[in-house]
């Protein structure tokens, strides 16, 4: 089969096609033939080893996991002896994070947890986009946001994956919902059901004097306590994707600001949970969430498409089509 390699830290270029031996599932292991994987911020820290803290769990001088690729959508092709819940030929999703990666390859065997079914109303390039950005998502209004209907959200950084992805489980909750993003990305914000827009080319959100009951930071790299004057009392703010700087603040400072006051900061690392795939699941085929892409690269265009993601302009999710 075919997959990308990389047995160093560095730009895409280290990134190569070979041909390897396709794996054999074990007993408690499926056989997913991939149509589909998605790019995610992690994969570009994978690719980089940067930060450096992230290397002690990646591998310290040299990548660990030699196959990168954490999102996919296929099709089972085969199932060890004890799996139960799938069978050949079950179209199935999922995100490998946590069970070693290997997403950028034609075959992957992972245990029958890893996956689940695929929502019926999309398709495996539409599916491939889901996992680690909706989880990262729901996961950050949910469970760290603690989001509930009437609330007044504020998601910074909304047209990326995440983003994308935050401003259509916030309305699920019956929130309200104003999104920041440049110019070219409203018109996105508007068709997902954003209550309101605000285009930080024109305008400094942090400088408005409306307060918010829940805050997801995306993206950006405002100081922590331009996020904490935006909030209302026993606001939240949470957040899971931006500038080092602003997470190295809201992973030092955002506990201490969170003891001396009503209103709490922090930071978030999605993992890899079977349970939000279902929830996501439900949510796309009850048609409140829909996954928005923005480029598709075959498999041999990888470093390609590691170049345009790592630029950050991205309008929802990079896809890559086996």
């Amino acid at each position: 089969m075919k997959a990308v390699i990389y047995e160093k830290y560095g730009p895409p270029e280290v990134l190569t096609l070979r041909e390897i031996e396709k794996p054999v599932p074990k007993d408690n292991e499926v056989l997913v033939k991939i149509h589909a994987a998605s790019l995610n911020y992690g994969n570009l820290v994978l690719l980089k080893g940067e930060p450096f803290v992230a290397r002690f769990a990646f591998g310290l001088f040299k990548p660990k996991y030699p196959i990168p690729g954490g999102d996919i959508a296929g099709r089972i092709e085969a199932v060890g002896n004890k799996i139960t819940q799938f069978q050949p030929g079950d179209d199935v999703f999922g995100d490998l994070s946590v069970f070693g990666w290997g997403g950028f390859a034609e075959y992957i065997a992972v245990p029958e947890h890893a996956v689940a079914r695929m929502p019926g109303n999309l398709t495996y390039e539409e599916a491939a986009a889901i996992p680690m950005a909706g989880a990262t998502a729901l996961q950050g209004l949910r469970d760290k946001g603690k989001i509930h209907s009437g609330q007044k959200v504020l998601i910074n950084g909304a047209s990326g994956g995440v983003g994308t992805f935050a401003v259509q489980i916030a309305k699920s909750f019956g929130a309200e919902v104003t999104g920041v993003c440049s110019t070219r990305n409203v018109d996105i914000l508007r068709s997902l059901g954003a209550d309101h827009i605000i285009d930080y080319k024109k305008e400094d959100f942090t400088k408005k004097d409306k307060t918010y009951d829940l805050i997801l930071g995306v993206n950006g790299s405002h100081p922590l306590s331009a996020y904490k004057r935006l909030l209302k009392p026993n606001g939240i703010f949470v957040h899971v994707g931006g500038s080092e700087s602003q997470m190295f603040q809201a992973m030092s400072l955002g506990p201490l600001i969170s003891k001396t006051g009503s209103k709490k900061m922090g930071t978030m690392l999605q993992r890899a949970n079977h349970k939000d795939l279902l929830y996501l699941k439900e949510l796309i085929e009850a048609g409140k969430v829909k996954p928005v892409i923005d480029r598709s690269y075959k498999l041999n265009e990888i470093p390609d498409a590691f170049r345009y993601f790592g630029e950050g302009h991205a309008q929802g999710k990079v896809v890559i089509t086996m």
